[in-house]
């Protein structure tokens, strides 16, 4: 039980480093013209797989504190995005015991629903506050690009982080619901 335990925290940590490295390489100076073509949101396509895979690994106060904290440092409304996040998170973790058997085209539709969903209705409170945003075509091509690399997310949670999901075997011995 004492290692299941600090397993789960070392997973936690983990995710907390990861979100704190992809903020700190989204904060880089690496080149002084504006950049043609949106980043794909990383820190959303990070915390979607996880959830989706091991939502003990990911509880919904970290994901509030690394969305805020990517709100305050990437200037965006503190908040909003982090809430909507949450929300996002909140709804993926209730629907991922039903998509085991939806296989990997499935989940990623759901998440790709859900991430423009987010991306939705972020913008629709913004116009509605009369807070100045980015061109739509530039929000749309950021939109496909988190929902074309979550693939490669999953791949590299899975491969290089162990964050698989749980097998209805660990579930059973766990004492859980299969």
């Amino acid at each position: 039980m004492d290692r299941s335990a600090s397993h789960l925290w070392v997973k936690r940590s983990l995710y907390l480093v990861l979100a704190a490295l992809i903020l700190f390489l989204h904060l880089l100076p690496l080149d002084s013209k504006p950049d043609r073509w949106p980043f794909p949101d990383l820190l959303i396509a990070l915390t979607f797989a996880w959830v989706l895979r091991r939502p003990d690994y990911v509880p919904t106060l970290a994901i509030a504190a690394v969305m805020l904290m990517a709100d305050l440092l990437l200037q965006r409304p503190p908040g909003l995005l982090a809430a909507l996040v949450v929300m996002g998170a909140a709804y993926l973790r209730s629907a991922a015991p039903g998509m085991r058997d939806a296989g990997f085209v499935g989940e990623w539709t759901t998440v790709g629903a859900v991430i423009t969903g987010i991306f939705v209705l972020n913008r629709l409170i913004l116009a509605i506050l009369s807070v100045q945003q980015a061109a739509l075509g530039l929000m749309v091509v950021q939109v496909v690009l988190t929902i074309a690399i979550y693939p490669l997310i999953v791949l590299l949670s899975q491969s290089g982080f162990g964050v698989r999901r749980k097998s209805p075997v660990d579930t059973v011995t766990a004492g859980g619901r299969p």
